[in-house]
């Protein structure tokens, strides 16, 4: 929960309230303002602000609005599950339903392509169409599994997120090569890195998705930062990845719905990508994964892991 002063002296209380929103739209924000301030602070609720309370304030009227932000959150929080817990049942279902007519298309197309003329140039642009079109059904259907897909906590190893992040570069090196302009990688890599207990393809999993984000907003090419760093005399003690691009950027007011299913910025978009990051990071991992991004400028994803899970 946040209390958030209306007038800040060094930024806008909306930048605030949308940045906290993008880390998690359930927090609830409540707005400290002055008398006289209801007209300021309209816009902040219709940002997503849950209550305002005017200045001075009473201990009364603090703990009624925190109880009103304790209770609604705890109701978003119960849809929320319940939302996931229906899809992770769904989309099993899905996936067998959808892929079984998907196989017998491809099977399908694969005797037509022999069938058919290979000199008409309709009909192997109509093929090549429908190939592209099973594949791309095909690959939803996994980010859908994927989705649902209960953590692999078994699987956790010391892990070097250094080692991804090279592996993850090394699996991107084509499409970076292939790019119509240049793209520009530097890396800054911690060597002192410590170790942290994690599934390492579900990391990596997690910077391909990424790293194919900042390549896609890049259409005019750009610079590709990727950054990792610890606090190790610190507390709480934190392993983290940073990946910035200069690519097109993010409307801010499409921030605070980045990791929501099915929510994309994209016309072909499945809208997974991101929620499913952020359940590997969040709900797997126990970190944070954070966004920042400015339109025409570029974004910043920082990804925070705890020294031990």
């Amino acid at each position: 929960m946040v209390i958030l002063n209306h007038q800040l002296p060094d930024l806008e209380s909306k930048e605030v309230l949308n940045r906290l929103k993008g880390i998690d739209r359930t927090i609830p924000i409540i707005i400290a303002m002055a008398v006289g301030g209801e007209r300021g602070t309209v816009e902040l609720l219709k940002e997503g602000a849950s209550d305002f309370l005017v200045k001075p304030i009473r201990s009364r009227d603090l703990l009624e609005a925190i109880k009103r932000a304790h209770t609604k959150r705890m109701a978003d929080l119960e849809i929320q599950s319940k939302k996931f817990l229906s899809l992770g049942k769904l989309f099993p279902f899905l996936a067998h339903e959808i892929r079984n007519p998907l196989h017998a298309i491809g099977g399908a197309l694969t005797i037509l392509q022999r069938k058919c003329d290979a000199q008409d140039d309709t009909i192997a642009q109509c093929i090549e169409i429908i190939r592209e079109e099973v594949r791309r059904l095909n690959q939803f259907i996994q980010e859908c599994l994927d989705f649902s897909r209960p953590p692999a906590r078994r699987r956790f190893a010391e892990t070097d997120l250094n080692e991804i992040i090279r592996s993850s570069l090394n699996t991107m090196a084509p499409v970076i090569e292939a790019h119509p302009n240049k793209i520009e990688v530097i890396t800054n890599l911690d060597e002192t890195l410590p170790k942290i207990k994690a599934n390492f393809n579900e990391i990596k999993q997690v910077c391909l998705n990424i790293l194919k984000n900042a390549i896609e907003a890049m259409k005019n090419g750009g610079k590709l930062e990727i950054h990792t760093s610890s606090n190790q005399h610190e507390r709480p003690r934190n392993v983290m990845i940073k990946i910035v691009d200069t690519g097109m950027g993010i409307d801010e007011k499409n921030l605070p719905y980045l990791f929501d299913p099915f929510f994309s910025t994209k016309s072909r978009g499945t809208g997974l990508g991101l929620a499913l990051c952020k359940k590997i990071i969040v709900e797997n991992h126990r970190g944070q994964i954070d966004i920042e991004s400015k339109k025409n400028i570029g974004t910043t994803v920082t990804i925070t892991f705890p020294f031990s899970l």
